[in-house]
């Protein structure tokens, strides 16, 4: 997948060098930084298609990094860490993570789920490309582009998936379970409460459009606009 930029952040420097390798040989084109500081300083210096971030890091953790980076960018963010807990995964979610690889893992399933997001992230060539619109709220696919009155709503590429998944098909129900196939596609290793906590993230971005993802006991969501 030539053409893209990705950053590695990661302080130890055999597993750096490392995924540096396996990322170059995909032909991709890779920054390391070796702290937290040093990446947000790259990131600001040059653009950035997907950023794979190690949470223990020196002078800046990795959940500083990531709460930066979201203040003004939607780029991808693999989380790498050492600790699987449900908890940790919600906390990064609700920063804007858009996934979580926990060590050790397997260098070969961290390159698929890089092309994975990069493919969804710069979207599908065949997907829909008409503008979706619910009174002062605009949805945009082809820039991937979120607006309520003209101002523009920054959201995760994983965000705007769901987002754009359930206002494609208003009124119809879908169960957690199909919201991960649908969207995070049968590579996400993951459970129902991720989408739990992306849903979560949209209402509060959407403001007074949030009411709109309805929650259905005991089944699931879906887009209602006559709430």
């Amino acid at each position: 997948m030539a053409g893209f930029r990705i950053m590695v952040v990661e302080d130890e420097e055999r597993m750096r060098q490392l995924l540096h390798l396996y990322m170059q040989n995909e032909g991709f084109e890779v920054v390391d930084a070796y702290d937290g500081q040093q990446a947000l300083d790259l990131f600001e210096k040059y653009p950035m298609d997907l950023v794979i971030l190690d949470v223990m890091l020196p002078n800046v953790d990795g959940w500083t990094v990531c709460r930066q980076i979201r203040q003004g960018s939607q780029v991808p963010i693999i989380m790498l860490t050492a600790r699987g807990e449900e908890n940790d995964k919600l906390f990064g979610f609700d920063l804007g993570v858009d996934d979580y690889v926990v060590k050790p893992f397997s260098p070969k399933e961290l390159v698929a789920r890089v092309k994975a997001l990069l493919k969804r992230s710069r979207g599908n060539a065949n997907a829909q490309d008409r503008v979706i619109k619910y009174e002062s709220l605009s949805i945009e696919p082809l820039s991937r582009r979120v607006t309520i009155n003209d101002e523009d709503i920054i959201l995760t590429p994983k965000e705007f998936d769901l987002l754009f998944f359930l206002a494609s098909h208003p009124g119809q129900v879908f169960s957690r379970e199909q919201l991960l196939h649908h969207v995070w596609g049968y590579d996400f290793y993951g459970d129902s409460r991720t989408v739990d906590a992306h849903v979560k993230n949209l209402r509060s971005k959407l403001g007074n459009y949030g009411r709109y993802i309805v929650t259905v006991w005991g089944v699931g969501y879906k887009f209602d606009d006559s709430v």
